[in-house]
């Protein structure tokens, strides 16, 4: 069997740790692309103690509304058409404005007094050249939305955060922290800033203002390139298992797979796996991916290659170091514990986000 465990108690230890990196921070935790493949629902209750979630679009906007969540819910890209707008005030949810139309929308439609739609996420773009406004443009976008009674959140987004060291992060904190000082003496001191994802909670504690936004951290994932999940003490959010479903030997010079791309030096015992690139484990590995075969009394934990093409269904492991008893149906670990889901994504050339979210929905889910 294919199960997706999540793990709510881990994803609130991760949120603790944002709140310790950042304790004069509000949070505003990103569940968008369906809370990173976790499962908005099962995530929700284990953010308690953010002050608001993070959502892509509309509809996952309103999936969290739909599903409880009372404070505040960031449209990051925020609306996509002056129905949405519309929509955004009805439901209480708070847009960032990055573009004229949203700005015109925004004059031409305001939310009453205590709408949280009141509150707007004004984006400057500092360097990542996607979305948002520059220098000049935001300065008076800022006027404008300030006027007619507009709450701002200064908001940019680091393009480079998870290496400390590279030279746009300085660019980009300085642009932010210029025109934020310049917006709070010009306009109003009361405006708001928000820097940080992530990688800027972990690498830039000088910078996090009044929100952090943090995302995959909270899922038990590094964020930046020179420490580990273990280093940041991040417990993993998820385990991803499937089953052994075949044993045999492979005698040596066969080759094992699509392409015949592994072939055995020796005599190999081989174990097949119940889960492949249909349910969303890459189909690219190096070498030196691995699972943990767990036997049935959970007593004896394997690390045991990934050996031959992943298929669409199974993958096929090097069982040599395992006990000749290990049986049929022994859980096998994609990821979780051992190894880390940030170590898969290195052997498959990606990261951990894509990993997360392109999971299928034909393993089972359940909640641990």
């Amino acid at each position: 069997m294919r199960t997706i465990t999540i793990k709510p108690k881990a994803i609130t230890h991760n949120l603790n740790q944002v709140k310790q990196r950042a304790p004069h921070s509000k949070v505003l935790a990103m569940v968008k692309s369906n809370a990173y493949g976790h499962g908005v629902a099962a995530v929700l209750p284990a953010l308690q103690q953010a002050d608001g979630i993070g959502v892509a679009t509309l509809t996952e906007a309103l999936e969290a509304r739909q599903l409880g969540w009372n404070k505040t819910i960031g449209l990051v890209e925020g609306a996509f058409s002056a129905d949405e707008w519309q929509q955004a005030i009805d439901h209480d949810i708070s847009c960032v404005i990055h573009h004229r139309p949203q700005l015109e929308w925004a004059l031409q439609n305001i939310p009453p007094a205590g709408s949280a739609t009141r509150v707007a996420w004004l984006k400057y773009n500092t360097g990542m050249n996607r979305l948002g406004f520059n220098a000049e443009e935001v300065l008076s976008v800022a006027k404008r939305l300030h006027e007619v009674g507009y709450q701002l959140i200064l908001a940019t987004h680091f393009a480079n955060a998870d290496e400390r060291e590279h030279p746009l992060n300085a660019m980009q904190i300085q642009r932010f922290s210029s025109v934020l000082a310049t917006l709070q003496a010009t306009i109003s001191p009361d405006i708001q800033g928000s820097l940080c994802n992530s990688a800027g909670v972990v690498n830039f504690p000088e910078h996090h203002y009044d929100w952090v936004r943090p995302g995959i951290i909270l899922y038990g994932s590094s964020p930046v390139v020179d420490k580990s999940a273990q280093e940041l003490d991040l417990q993993p959010a998820m385990d991803f298992s499937a089953q052994i479903i075949a044993l045999q030997t492979v005698s040596a010079n066969d080759a094992v797979g699509y392409g015949s791309h592994w072939q055995a030096q020796t005599d190999t015992r081989t174990a097949l796996v119940s889960v492949g690139y249909g349910d969303g484990y890459p189909r690219v590995v190096t070498g030196d991916a691995y699972v943990t075969v767990i036997d049935a009394d959970s007593t004896q934990h394997y690390r045991c290659p990934v050996i031959g093409r992943v298929a669409m269904d199974m993958i096929v492991i090097d069982i040599s170091n395992a006990l000749e008893s290990l049986a049929l149906d022994s859980k096998v670990v994609l990821w979780g514990d051992a190894p880390r889901v940030d170590e898969i994504a290195g052997h498959a050339g990606t990261i951990s986000y894509e990993l997360l979210c392109r999971l299928s929905i034909r393993p089972k889910r359940v909640l641990a």
